[in-house]
């Protein structure tokens, strides 16, 4: 078969490339595939009416006009994975034509759980913090180390959103026979039920744990939900772990409850990514940092190529996908996660 004569792939996976998401043989063969068109999200709009109407695939999540989706005649599936869906194309046309759109947003389920299970290991224990000042020479040995510390195992833990990073970090907690709630105002209580845990009201998750991670997505009906008092309503010494995005929380009101010495917390996302050098928030005692690496992991990314192969054959062979998770009609529109910036 002729170059000319394969499916075209429009190519703009910005903040992500080819070479990060696929492996060498992965891309090879991609490329044996498929005709690729390479441009930028914004460039999209400017290829030519050929271009757009012999494309059958595009990976990234560029803009859409509702004019630019009249000349993809042949389109059969939009794969983001940026992961984060953002209000950008007309989604209702797109499920109307029978169009897939799906996100690879799972290959982070784990790398991110894991992180969080990780920090808040770290704020129950006190390990950054104790080993910062051993390098000092200023340890405290023994129990005069411990005057804060406390167990995960057994403990109350509450969970905000629970979608595929939700499920992954309840399955690594069952190691630590947590009693756990669990708020999605998105989930039948039959389904949190299935998965061990119990569901709860938010006030409860948060007025009743001594660990709260927060893993919603950001949605029009969300931001900054959780304020000065959803931190009130905390445990006095509750730790916070923020995961998702930054834009569920007023940040200055949860540096605020950390500075008071109310609870503790821990971030892997902040309002402005790169965090400006003179951010409080740097200095913050009882702030447990990481900068937006909890899911940017090479194998992470690499799965994702593995997702999108395989969902494309699936596809050319007239299945739906299966690998990638698919945007529903009646949520997509929602979704106000801000793309992150960097890989």
């Amino acid at each position: 078969m002729s170059n000319s004569a394969l499916p075209l792939v429009i190519s703009a996976p910005e903040p992500r490339t080819l070479d990060l998401i696929f492996t060498p043989p992965q891309l090879a063969r991609l490329r044996k595939k498929y005709r690729i068109v390479e441009t930028t999200p914004d460039g999209v709009a400017t290829l030519p009416a050929d271009v757009l109407a012999e494309a059958r695939y595009i990976v990234g999540q560029p803009p859409i006009t509702p004019e630019m989706l009249d000349a993809m005649k042949t389109l059969r599936c939009v794969f983001n994975v940026e992961t984060n869906l953002i209000n950008n194309m007309p989604y209702e046309t797109l499920f109307a034509r029978g169009i897939h759109v799906v996100t690879t947003g799972l290959v982070f389920a784990e790398p991110v759980a894991e992180l969080g299970l990780a920090m808040a290991l770290n704020l129950a224990r006190n390990i950054v913090d104790a080993d910062l000042a051993f390098r000092q020479g200023k340890e405290l040995w023994g129990g005069d180390g411990n005057q804060t510390a406390r167990l995960l195992s057994g403990a109350d833990v509450g969970i905000v959103g629970f979608g595929d990073l939700g499920r992954a970090l309840n399955r690594l907690l069952s190691g630590f026979r947590t009693r756990t709630k669990v708020f999605d105002p998105w989930l039948p209580p039959s389904i949190l039920i299935d998965n061990g845990v119990e569901p709860a009201a938010l006030d409860e998750v948060l007025s009743q744990s001594d660990f709260v991670f927060v893993v919603a997505s950001v949605t029009s009906e969300n931001q900054g939900f959780l304020g000065a008092d959803a931190f009130a309503s905390m445990r006095k010494g509750a730790a916070f772990i923020l995961l998702s995005r930054a834009g569920v929380v007023d940040f200055p009101a949860l540096m605020a409850a950390v500075k008071s010495g109310h609870i503790v917390a821990a971030s892997d996302v902040f309002p402005e990514e790169p965090l400006a050098p003179d951010h409080p928030v740097r200095a913050l005692p009882g702030f447990l940092r990481s900068a937006h690496r909890a899911g940017a992991l090479d194998i992470a990314f690499k799965r994702m190529g593995d997702m999108v192969l395989e969902d494309m054959d699936l596809i050319d062979r007239g299945l739906p996908p299966l690998r990638s998770k698919r945007a529903e009609r009646e949520t997509v529109s929602h979704m106000r996660s801000k793309p992150v910036d960097k890989n």
